[in-house]
């Protein structure tokens, strides 16, 4: 067989280049390959974003029925970078944590990227009980305080589970006394006006002056009440947001009972000392040990993690255990 008869036979098996390459005359070289390849790409990106955006072809054609690709998530805004401009104070956001990292990576981002919006200089603390006690939010809050460092001159009590949605609310250095940004009017769930829970600010000086909180509150629940007899013991006045018009919608609560069950049980005497008022007890007797201090980020966003086990002497406080 010939050449030209072989030529024909290759052309009638299909064989022979593929069609894309005789696009191009004589030999190809790497360059125009690569080129090919960055065009299709592009075209494939471009289609891509055009049909999951709505812009693709008209419901009436040959795709009607079909589902619309789900558009990819837009990346989050950067936040601003601290600058000299920005207030000279730097707080310290204190999270008393056990447990709760589906909320712990909402969390984080959220609140960093809302802070530098409001230009505050922060630092975000996770305080992770890691021992074998009960829950103790206030003791986790005096560790936070004594492990947050000199560069920090006021705290922000802050529940994981409460987002502000609102970007009037103050985060700013509480200079007046302790700042309640989750007041009762606005709290999506509790309305008591002695409430100081959620989210509480105080400058380092005012938390010494309180003696922080009360270490006798193993479980769920009275820590904060106890809290706010301190406060105004100390000759504090509570201060609460002004103007805010959102009311209960001004925060996203991410805790569902249904799945995230509280421990609200009582044990021993508890029940009892439970409304009393601690007056011996606070920073200056918290007994606790940092297992581990680690700088980390999450979807961008920096906080420190401090591993904390906590110490209890079960003849003061019996009920720091389920035993």
């Amino acid at each position: 067989m010939g050449p030209a008869r072989r030529r024909d036979a290759l052309r009638l098996r299909g064989g022979g280049s593929p069609p894309l390459l005789r696009l191009f005359p004589g030999r190809l070289s790497a360059f125009p390959l690569f080129l090919l390849a960055l065009l299709l790409g592009f075209a494939s990106l471009l289609w891509l974003q055009l049909s999951c955006s709505g812009e693709g072809p008209e419901p009436g054609g040959q795709h009607r029925g079909a589902p619309r690709q789900p558009c990819p998530p837009p990346a989050p805004p950067q936040p601003p970078q601290e600058e000299p401009s920005w207030a000279p104070h730097r707080l310290a956001l204190l999270v008393p944590f056990r447990e709760r990292f589906e909320e712990l990576l909402a969390f984080v981002p959220y609140m960093h990227r809302f802070l530098s919006k409001k230009r505050i200089r922060h630092r975000i603390f996770i305080l992770n009980q890691v021992d074998h006690f009960r829950f103790n939010r206030a003791s986790l809050i005096n560790v936070g305080f004594l492990e947050s460092g000199n560069d920090t001159d006021y705290i922000a009590m802050h529940d994981v589970d409460l987002l502000p949605l609102n970007e009037h609310l103050d985060y700013s250095f509480p200079e007046a006394g302790p700042f309640h940004v989750a007041s009762p009017e606005l709290h999506p769930l509790y309305h008591y006006k002695t409430y100081v829970g959620g989210i509480l600010l105080l400058t380092k000086q005012h938390y010494e002056l309180c003696n922080g909180m009360s270490n006798r509150f193993w479980g769920w629940g009275r820590e904060d009440d106890e809290f706010y007899r301190r406060i105004k013991g100390a000759g504090l006045q509570v201060r609460r947001p002004s103007g805010i018009t959102t009311g209960y919608e001004t925060f996203q609560h991410l805790h569902d009972p249904a799945w995230r069950k509280r421990d609200q049980k009582r044990i021993a005497a508890q029940k009892q000392e439970q409304f009393k008022v601690d007056r011996e007890g606070g920073l200056n007797n918290v007994r606790y040990r940092i297992e581990s201090r680690t700088d980390l980020s999450v979807a961008g966003a920096p906080c420190t993690v401090l591993n904390v086990l906590l110490d209890c002497d079960t003849n003061e406080t019996p009920w720091c255990t389920f035993g």
